[in-house]
């Protein structure tokens, strides 16, 4: 089969593999769509994880072999995967961090090599506890495209579960990439006014179509805007859909005490952040962390997709093949006016455009 291998120095190579062979309680899937995330970006383009590995995880296809023991999948069904799925049983688990379960940190999918997600590639062998939760069967009538946003949607519907809002609460997205789109999206859902910025119109356009005021985050009445939004108090929360340098500090000039302000894109260990330590402790904000996804949302995350409650596919600015996933990555790195998301289509040969 053919797969976009990660061969180091921030390098994907196309490259004729062997299919995986799956054993017993493990399902053998052809992938159809796989989107392209930001984590994968940052593992290829600062080689984070020794060579070679196969990346993509926002995977949706069709089940192409079973394993002995399988019942709960058929050759043929229309799937999207997981590629982490805790054990339910140690200390994090009781206590629903899942992220942090040593069991979550093992990768269920690979496509060869050292698992890595797999997805950027034709086929995925899936593993057995995969299987046994990870796994969720794709409606009829839902193209690969809308549901490989599972896994993605997964991750935020996390995040605003933490955060918690209340309807009519104010809260500010801070990007309106895919990512905060979705949030835009599911915190409109709950009754939240939604105040969002991005530096691209396309996407504040979209923003504003979802139901947020948006703003250009160059204007300097932005952070004056969020007051007079808020009842002169400050927001509610804050979403950082994004990591540019200083959204901390602004997210905590713009909010209210006792505000919550959830760092979503700040993923690097590298980034540091400087802010007052009164503004937590006197003004009494919560400053806290969400990442990847959790189990126990994997049904209604799949619902919001399925049932096109989410309209994610309108998202989708670029469609690519294997062989073009070099021009993928490198839209999704340094996005253009109107790019969004990129989606790679492996059983294509050609531009999917």
């Amino acid at each position: 089969m053919n797969a976009a291998v990660y061969i180091g120095k921030g390098q994907i190579a196309v490259q004729s593999v062997p299919t995986p062979k799956i054993g017993r309680g493990e399902i053998l899937v052809r992938v159809e769509a796989c989107g392209v995330c930001h984590t994968d970006l940052k593992k290829i383009e600062y080689d984070l994880l020794t060579p070679p590995r196969i990346y993509g995880h926002e995977t949706a296809g069709v089940v192409a072999a079973v394993g002995e023991g399988v019942t709960k999948f058929e050759v043929g069904d229309h799937v999207v995967a997981f590629h982490h799925i805790p054990c339910g049983h140690c200390f994090y688990c009781e206590r629903r961090l899942y992220a942090q379960c040593p069991t979550y940190k093992k990768v269920g999918i690979t496509a060869g090599f050292e698992p890595a997600g797999g997805g950027f590639a034709q086929y995925i062998r899936v593993m057995n506890w995969i299987v046994e939760r990870g796994v969720e069967k794709i409606p009829a009538g839902v193209s690969f495209d809308q549901a490989c946003w599972v896994e993605p949607v997964n991750t935020c519907l996390k995040g605003v579960e933490i955060l918690a809002p209340r309807p009519g609460d104010v809260v500010a997205v801070l990007g309106q990439g895919p990512i905060g789109l979705i949030f835009t999206m599911l915190l409109r859902l709950r009754g939240v006014t939604v105040l969002s910025t991005d530096g691209i119109e396309h996407r504040r356009n979209l923003s504003a179509e979802h139901g947020a005021l948006t703003f250009d985050p160059r204007d300097l009445s932005f952070e004056t805007s969020a007051k007079i939004h808020s009842s002169g108090r400050g927001v509610d929360g804050v979403i950082l859909a994004t990591s540019v340098k200083g959204l901390v500090e602004q997210a905590i000039r713009i909010s209210r005490p006792g505000a919550k302000i959830l760092l979503f894109a700040q993923t690097s260990a590298t980034e540091r952040i400087e802010v007052s330590g009164a503004d937590i402790c006197v003004g009494e904000r919560m400053l806290f962390g969400s990442y990847s996804a959790d189990v126990d949302l994997q049904t209604e995350s799949a619902r919001l997709v399925f049932s096109r409650e989410l309209p994610l596919e309108q998202l989708i600015s670029d469609r690519v093949s294997l062989f073009e996933i070099e021009r993928g990555i490198s839209i999704a790195q340094k996005p253009g006016d109107r790019s969004l998301k990129v989606v790679v289509h492996p059983q294509e040969r050609i531009s999917c455009q």
